[in-house]
């Protein structure tokens, strides 16, 4: 199933995409059974609509490789950072000479949840989307930590929705597809990561407590990113099974 945000006329709803439409859903659908969420009634064309960030998160956790390490690096992105799916990606050109970004899996959790064990990881998982990490790499070489590279307003664009129908155990295979400008930049599989999604939720959720709509960054196989962007440049990261997420870099402040 799809569950998509999205901003209509009169508001923000969440919906059930199946094919050129979502249905819109009564209230928001963390807590309740994928079986059981009730519909309002109104079905909109997509081309009508605008689809935003999935969820707000109160925080976003990345996982990078550590040098000369087994365990991932943890790292947070601020709730400020998440964009939605055609919002632009702000290059803040006053600060920053080089920014990239890598296409990641992005895991969306479902329930309130603290030191899951690794094989109960699926009863946490609400869904799976699409995200760029985005990067400011410069300012991360220069910092000797990552707060103010990976922390910029729109350095976390998720999207397009969150695709509930595929559980921990199979996530790992998934392709990944980060283009630029329609040229590929970065194409690999989650099975590549040195890490698998269940592994990943027992670790972060033994460091913090995860709440409904938290998101983890599942990281890039080999740390391999797009290398610099320009304003003007359109990224897409497309994984399989999920669909595809595009944004456009702009100057921004």
């Amino acid at each position: 199933m799809r569950i998509a945000r999205f901003a209509k006329g009169d508001g923000v709803a969440y919906g059930i995409v199946e094919g050129e439409t979502i249905s819109e859903l009564h209230g928001h659908p963390f807590g309740v059974d994928p079986g059981g969420v009730r519909l309002t009634g109104h079905v909109y064309p997509l081309a009508e609509i605008r689809l935003l960030a999935p969820v707000l998160p109160s925080k976003v956790i990345g996982a990078a490789a550590g040098v000369g390490s087994r365990e991932p690096v943890l790292f947070l992105k601020p709730s400020t950072a998440v964009t939605g799916p055609g919002d632009a990606i702000k290059y803040p050109v006053k600060l920053a000479e080089r920014v990239d970004c890598s296409g990641e899996l992005a895991v969306i959790i479902g329930r309130l949840c603290r030191q899951v064990p690794r094989e109960r990881a699926d009863e946490v998982i609400f869904g799976y989307a699409c995200a760029a990490d985005v990067t400011a790499r410069d300012l991360q070489a220069r910092d000797g930590q990552w707060v103010r590279a990976k922390g910029f307003d729109t350095f976390c664009p998720l999207g397009p929705w969150m695709e509930t129908g595929a559980s921990a155990s199979h996530a790992p295979d998934l392709t990944i597809i980060t283009t630029v400008n329609g040229a590929v930049r970065a194409q690999a599989r989650t099975s590549d990561l040195p890490w698998d999604v269940p592994g990943l939720i027992s670790y972060v959720s033994n460091v913090m407590t995860l709440l409904p709509g938290d998101v983890l960054l599942t990281g890039a196989p080999g740390d391999v990113g797009t290398g610099p962007l320009s304003p003007g440049d359109e990224v897409a990261v497309e994984i399989g099974g999920i669909g595809t997420l595009t944004n456009k870099v702009v100057i921004g402040d």
